[in-house]
């Protein structure tokens, strides 16, 4: 019986072969996961949303998208002491995109879920006026700051030819704080009362009652970049009388030195919690039953030095829209600032007599006309009433 011839194998054996098969899987695999692992702890970018772009996201899917038109008119008036050209950070341009969406579209996100007021307030001003306050304030002794609503022309006409004609002292400066407003012939109105005045400040915030917190906000942010060196800010509204020459002589017994803020006094005042209430402030605003005591908002005076605090401060706590309480209340006592009763500052509407006006610092609830009536009553019985 014939054998077959041998001949010499070729390559490696089958079993051979499986197993250096698996050995280079293996391999491979092992090499993929610590690839894997080099890349998952070495320092990457990271697409996970932060809180600001989070609520950056759902703030500009309720509201929308700020138009270009209205983009162009937000251009921020750099302060005398700014020269940074650096981009936002991410976060920061979060924030940004937020207040712009929140500026030019008439809807609100829903501040009773608890919104720090950085996350909504956008620093800066437009067709800032160094003639306001001239060397940063340095020659100023008090500084009214009057809170405006844009179609008020009105009012601020009746308060520049009455009570507010005392801006002609150099020592005196008087403006007006405004919002932003999308009706172009209220804006042709304002322009053109800057133009001849030159005595209005205008925030990068929508003008509503809601966002008057912004606006005492946006007025200390001006302080501080622009009059810092005052010696006194009364903050009032323009449906307000200022008795300016008793101001002046309440000023001349207080040092603008003290950490103090003067007005009229409100105590232990609670929260309301009803929804369908105008003044409702929801336990994620805040939370505990009493507020702080606080300066009521009509009118109440301050140091200048101390605008820089307040807005600091201000933004970072979490927003509400009753500003006296927000202001001179909560931040206030957070920073250690006293509030002080002063029985001078009435701040409500009273009889309209002569020695009530002569007697008072600030009369709530006055119209336009009555403005030329009281300016005209404070002079006829001034040496009689101070008696």
């Amino acid at each position: 019986m014939k054998t077959m011839p041998k001949y010499p194998r070729m390559g490696v054996p089958w079993l051979a072969q499986v197993r250096l098969l698996h050995m280079a899987i293996l391999v491979l695999a092992t090499a993929t996961c610590l690839l894997y692992v080099a890349y998952i702890t070495s320092p990457q970018l990271t697409t996970t949303a932060s809180p600001l772009r989070t609520l950056a996201s759902e703030i500009r899917a309720f509201q929308g998208n700020t138009t270009q038109a209205e983009a162009a008119r937000n251009i921020t008036a750099a302060p005398p002491n700014s020269g940074s050209s650096e981009a936002p950070q991410p976060q920061v341009a979060a924030s940004i995109a937020v207040r712009n969406a929140t500026a030019s579209n008439s809807s609100q996100p829903d501040m009773t879920r608890g919104i720090a007021a950085e996350i909504i307030y956008e620093a800066g001003h437009v067709d800032v006026s160094s003639q306001m306050c001239p060397d940063l304030g340095r020659d100023i002794k008090l500084l009214i700051a009057i809170t405006s609503a844009p179609s008020h022309e009105g009012a601020r006409m009746a308060i520049r030819e009455t009570w507010g004609h005392f801006a002609s002292r150099k020592d005196i400066g008087i403006a007006f704080m405004l919002g932003s407003i999308s009706n172009e012939t209220v804006n042709s109105n304002i322009e053109k009362e800057q133009y001849l005045y030159g005595d209005i400040i205008r925030g990068k915030f929508r003008d509503t009652y809601d966002n008057l917190t912004l606006k005492t906000i946006s007025m200390l942010e001006w302080v501080d970049n622009y009059c810092p060196k005052a010696a006194f800010v009364l903050k009032t509204d323009d449906d307000m009388f200022i008795n300016v020459s008793r101001l002046l002589a309440f000023i001349a017994k207080h040092s603008p030195e003290q950490r103090a803020i003067y007005g009229r006094l409100a105590k232990k005042w609670k929260p309301i919690r009803n929804k369908k209430s105008k003044y409702y402030i929801s336990p994620n605003q805040y939370k505990p039953a009493v507020f702080p005591d606080f300066t009521t908002g009509p009118a109440y005076l301050l140091p200048a030095r101390l605008s820089k605090e307040l807005y600091v401060a201000a933004l970072n706590h979490t927003y509400f829209k009753l500003e006296d309480v927000f202001v001179t209340g909560i931040v206030a006592n957070s920073l250690k600032i006293k509030r002080i009763h002063a029985p001078e500052f009435l701040n409500k509407r009273v009889s309209l007599t002569p020695c009530s006006v002569q007697r008072g610092i600030s009369i709530h609830m006055v119209r336009g006309v009555e403005q030329y009536d009281l300016w005209k009553k404070l002079h006829d019985v001034a040496a009689k009433c101070k008696k």
